[in-house]
């Protein structure tokens, strides 16, 4: 975590440095007012809109040792959206308190908090309401975990209903150990949350949280364009009702690392692709959909379904062919916890 500090006095720089010096897993810069300035904390002229708003854009948290209303109006002008902001805190400068004033959940500042009170000996102020009413806060959990959440209003509806009630999670893998607060099993009902990689949800308003695990395998005729690529991979996930997000990488047989289509389509999605060996593929158990005019050619009876298994526990979408594309798509282990 890359973090911005910002001190204006001397008894706040030396709050600062202590910070920084308990956080040693993250990166971090001092600024302060000019004539506190020293080897390492960084002058501020003249502290504009336009300093703050590049430390604003360029850091994970920023950390103001001062009153809240300094940091207030310093970061007001750049808050965009919870899904993006980064965590805004505010620490007295004699650290008693802990204050975290922007993107408690997503952005981490409620956890950092948390964090800076314990090694500060502060006291942490949380005022979002799910953590002082001991309730999960899902965003926050999903954040946690990289899963993708596909509507902030529907977080929203969750972290309002679950002040009220227990919420309905269904999740497509197993879910191991207790529920956290404010989560019953259950797969209907007005909200709820679904954690998945289809698309279909089955709440009236379901708030659909992505895991990003799916593998990618794809073969294809020598020359195959992008677009018959594409159009092959939109086919199977369309049919299967697969969210693309879910899928976090793509591979192929080595015979193919200089078809463009290919690299270009992998390129286009940001899916890091890899290329492996007849043999490094030939070692993949299970069953497959085997052909032996592939094998004639490749030397392994099926490159989609070998390839999107390396580092994947199972098939989830057998080999699919479309105008001399093949596709599938594996997920990788996935256990879902709360504690």
């Amino acid at each position: 975590m890359k973090l911005s500090l910002f001190a204006f006095s001397k008894t706040g720089c030396d709050t600062a440095r202590l910070i920084l010096d308990n956080l040693p897993e993250h990166s971090g810069r001092i600024y302060s007012v000019e004539r506190l300035a020293e080897a390492d904390i960084m002058p501020i002229c003249r502290p504009s809109s336009e300093f703050y708003g590049r430390c604003f854009n360029e850091s994970d948290a920023l950390i103001f040792v001062s009153a809240c209303g300094i940091a207030v109006r310093a970061v007001a002008p750049h808050i965009r959206s919870k899904n993006s902001d980064p965590a805004v805190i505010c620490v007295d400068e004699r650290a008693n308190y802990v204050i975290p004033i922007l993107s408690g959940h997503i952005g981490g500042a409620n956890a950092l908090a948390v964090k800076l009170s314990e090694v500060l000996g502060a006291q942490a102020v949380i005022t979002t309401a799910t953590d002082i009413n001991h309730r999960i806060s899902i965003d926050a959990w999903a954040e946690e975990r990289g899963f993708i959440i596909d509507s902030m209003a529907s977080a929203k509806a969750v972290s309002a209903a679950v002040l009220e009630g227990d919420v309905p999670f269904f999740s497509e893998f197993p879910v191991i150990g207790e529920y956290a607060p404010g989560l019953i099993p259950g797969n209907k009902g007005p909200v709820g949350v679904c954690l998945g990689v289809h698309v279909a949800a089955p709440f009236e308003n379901s708030l659909r949280l992505i895991p990003p695990i799916l593998r990618i395998g794809i073969g294809c005729r020598r020359g195959s364009s992008e677009d018959a690529i594409e159009s092959a991979v939109n086919a199977v996930l369309e049919n299967e009702g697969i969210d693309r997000r879910a899928i976090k990488s793509a591979a192929s047989i080595d015979l193919k690392a200089d078809e463009e289509g290919l690299i270009e389509y992998c390129r286009k999605m940001g899916w890091p692709l890899s290329f492996y060996t007849a043999d490094e593929l030939r070692s993949v158990s299970g069953v497959f959909s085997g052909s032996a005019f592939v094998e004639r050619v490749t030397g392994v009876d099926t490159v989609c379904e070998r390839a999107a298994l390396i580092g994947a526990e199972r098939l989830i979408v057998k080999k699919t062919a479309l105008n001399g594309v093949t596709v599938a798509l594996a997920a990788e282990h996935l256990e879902v916890q709360f504690g």
